[in-house]
């Protein structure tokens, strides 16, 4: 999927969201539990509720590697659901990894050839060979660990490398290097929008993958307002929100519901800016 395809379809939607699926057997409905599949049920039906007011999924693979091949399974199905129901829709495997160039190479194969995901999140701190086998694939994405809002990200993504940069900032300087803004894009979190108005003046044109507006505080408001370029330039994900919104038989339904809230207040910022 390209640039200009993401920005058609937020301009479409009117909507700059992303749908994390960090689906979770115990937080699933319990009349779900006896699928065979469980997990791809659910993911299912959420798809079929929020992707009219989603640009994106996001599957996080660490909940279905828990579950082995069973687990597997269902992001591989959940995965090729979206692609045969909703092929406009951005898919983000992730998985952050990143390691020795022929490790990389065999991350890259299974998430973007073989499960056929449009971008993967990596971690940058092995440098550009650990990088640079997730760029080799044509039409995909590298969404590239830029600043995280734990509280841990302390420990080293602030420390001053250099007089004047911290740590996060010298990762996006250097990675410039590596791609441009029509093939990597940089996760960074949600709760300080200062951060992400400063990051802004270092790549005006990337697209930045927000996670943490919701249940992990974030806000919307802030992160639309530091964050917004000419082309929108986010997606924003929520993930607890939406797919846990309720835990009855009326669970997708009022994920479409929680969706399509976010949807319409993302509508506001985007006429605001007059990306719209």
């Amino acid at each position: 999927m390209t640039y200009q395809q993401i920005v058609e379809q937020i301009r479409k939607k009117k909507s700059y969201l992303c749908v994390g699926l960090d689906t979770e057997m115990q937080k699933i409905p319990k009349f779900l539990r006896n699928a065979e599949y469980p997990l791809y049920e659910f993911n299912r039906q959420i798809i079929d509720t929020t992707q009219a007011y989603a640009v994106a999924f996001k599957p996080n693979i660490a909940f279905y590697e828990t579950l082995g091949a069973a687990g597997w399974m269902s992001l591989e199905m959940t995965i090729r659901y979206i692609r045969e129901n909703y092929p406009q829709v951005f898919i983000i495997a992730d998985a952050k990894r990143g390691d020795i160039g022929n490790t990389s190479r065999m991350y890259a194969a299974a998430f973007l050839e073989h499960l056929d995901a449009d971008a993967i999140t990596v971690a940058p701190y092995m440098g550009h060979d650990s990088v640079a086998p997730f760029l080799e694939p044509a039409s995909k994405w590298v969404i590239l660990l830029a600043l995280t809002s734990n509280s841990g990200s302390a420990d080293f993504q602030h420390a001053e490398l250099k007089p004047g940069r911290k740590l996060y900032e010298e990762v996006i300087v250097q990675s410039l290097t590596w791609a441009d803004h029509q093939k990597m894009m940089y996760v960074v979190g949600a709760t300080q929008a200062e951060w992400i108005r400063s990051i802004r003046k270092i790549i005006p044109q990337h697209f930045l993958l927000v996670p943490g507006v919701g249940a992990q505080g974030g806000s919307l408001k802030d992160v639309s307002e530091a964050g917004l370029n000419k082309n929108c330039g986010l997606l924003v994900n929520s993930a607890r929100n939406i797919i846990y919104a309720d835990g009855t038989e009326r669970f997708a339904q009022a994920a479409g519901e929680a969706a399509a809230a976010l949807q319409k207040e993302m509508e506001g910022y985007l006429r605001s800016f007059g990306i719209l």
